[in-house]
C-alpha cells in the first residue's frame, strides 16, 4: 500500500493543519467510559495515540498507519468512578492500552502496611494513580523554530489526610511527521515528611504487532524468571508464540546494559509485519525492566515495563534498597521515548 509522504507537505494546499495532523479533545458519552476525557494525537506520519486525562494521563490506543500497536483488555476504557482499590480488584479497571501507570505508593501485588496515625492501610494491586483524573490539563500545538509541535500535559494528584501528598505532572510531546513521542513525568512530594514512592510504566503491546515469530530485542546483562514456569522457559523469554489456552503469565526481570550516555533501549520487533516498537530511557531514572509475557487466548499481550522497582511490592523494594524516598518539596523526573520502527522508513 502506498502512503502519502508527510515530508512533501505543501502548506499552500491545506486550509488548516488539522487537515493533516493535530490534537482532538473529546469525552466518552456512554458505558463505563462515560465522562472520561480523552485527547487524540495525530502526527501526520501515520502515528496516532489517545491520551486519557480522565484516567491518569494514560494512553488507551496507539496505532501506526492503521495498524494497531497496543493491547486493549476485556474491560475497555473504564471511568475512575468504578475503581475498586482492595486486593486484585484493580483488574476490573485495567484497560491496559498503550500505557497504564502503576504507583505511586505500590507496584506489585496487594499489601498491608502500618501507618502511625491511620493504622493498617491496604495497598491494592499496582496502586491508585491510574484511576485518578488529571487537572490543569493543557493542550498545545503550533510552530516552534520551524517545527509543528504538539503537547498534552496534566497533573494527577495522590493524597490522603494524615498521609501522602504527591503530584505527577505528565507531558506527552511529539511533532508533525514524527513516528515517536516522549512521556515526561515529574513526581513531587508536596507533603511535610519524607515519602516513599514506586513507579512502573505498564506499556502494553498487542496483535498484530505481537504475533508468532515476534521477538523482544535488548542488550541484557541478565534475565531472571520470576516464577517456576518462567525459569523453565528462560531460553524463550524474548520469543513470542501464538496464544495458548489457559497459559499463565510469565514475568522476567531484565537487567539492561546502558550505553556510554547511560541510555538503555528495548524493542518488540515483528519482521513479518515490518514493524517494531522501541522504548528508550535513562537507566538511572528507571533501573529495572519487567517483561510481562501474557500469551493466553483473548489475553494476548506483552508488557515492556520500565520501573523504579520490580513489581514485588513495597516491602520487597525496601529490603532490596530500590524504593525511592522524596524529601518534602523534592521532585524526580522520569522520561521515556516511544518510537515506531518501520522497516520501510528506517
Amino acid at each position: 500500500m502506498r502512503y502519502w509522504n508527510y515530508k512533501n507537505l505543501d502548506l499552500n494546499k491545506i486550509g488548516d493543519m488539522a487537515q493533516v495532523a493535530g490534537l482532538r479533545r473529546y469525552e466518552f458519552t456512554e458505558g463505563k467510559a462515560k465522562g472520561v476525557e480523552a485527547v487524540e494525537i495525530h502526527t501526520g506520519s501515520g502515528l496516532e495515540l489517545t491520551v486519557l486525562p480522565g484516567r491518569g494521563m494514560d494512553i488507551a490506543w496507539i496505532s501506526y498507519r492503521g495498524i494497531p500497536i497496543s493491547y486493549l483488555s476485556k474491560t475497555g476504557v473504564v471511568s475512575p468512578a468504578y475503581y475498586e482499590s482492595n486486593g486484585m480488584n484493580w483488574l476490573h479497571n485495567f484497560f491496559a492500552g498503550g500505557l497504564t501507570t502503576c504507583g505511586l505508593l505500590n507496584v506489585g501485588g496487594p499489601e498491608e502496611v502500618e501507618h502511625p496515625v491511620i493504622g493498617k492501610r491496604s495497598y491494592g494491586l499496582h496502586g491508585r494513580i491510574s484511576n485518578a483524573a488529571a487537572e490543569q490539563v493543557s493542550l498545545f500545538e503550533d510552530y516552534v523554530d520551524g517545527e509543528y509541535q504538539m503537547k498534552v500535559s496534566g497533573v494527577v494528584k495522590e493524597g490522603v489526610l494524615h498521609g501522602e501528598s504527591l503530584t505527577l505532572r505528565r507531558e506527552i510531546e511529539t511533532a508533525f511527521g514524527k513516528s515517536e513521542f516522549t512521556i515526561r513525568d515529574t513526581v513531587t512530594n508536596r507533603g511535610a515528611k519524607d515519602q516513599d514512592i514506586m513507579l512502573l510504566y505498564h506499556i502494553n503491546l498487542g496483535y498484530p504487532l505481537l504475533d508468532e515469530g515476534a521477538r523482544v530485542e535488548c542488550d541484557a546483562k541478565e534475565i531472571i524468571g520470576q516464577s517456576e514456569e518462567a525459569i523453565a522457559e528462560l531460553s524463550d523469554a524474548l520469543k513470542m508464540t501464538n496464544p495458548v489456552q489457559d497459559i499463565a503469565e510469565r514475568c522476567y526481570a531484565v537487567d539492561l546494559n546502558p550505553d556510554h550516555d547511560g541510555n538503555v533501549s528495548v524493542k518488540l520487533v515483528n519482521d513479518n509485519l515490518g514493524l517494531g516498537v522501541q522504548l528508550s530511557y535513562q537507566k538511572e531514572q528507571l533501573p529495572f525492566l519487567n517483561e510481562w509475557k501474557m500469551l493466553n487466548t483473548k489475553e494476548y499481550v506483552v508488557g515492556l515495563e520500565p520501573c523504579t522497582a520490580l513489581p514485588q511490592g513495597t516491602q520487597k523494594a525496601k529490603e532490596t534498597g530500590s524504593i525511592i524516598t522524596l524529601a518534602p518539596g523534592e521532585s524526580r523526573v522520569f522520561e521515556i521515548t516511544y518510537k515506531i520502527l518501520d522497516q520501510g522508513e528506517e
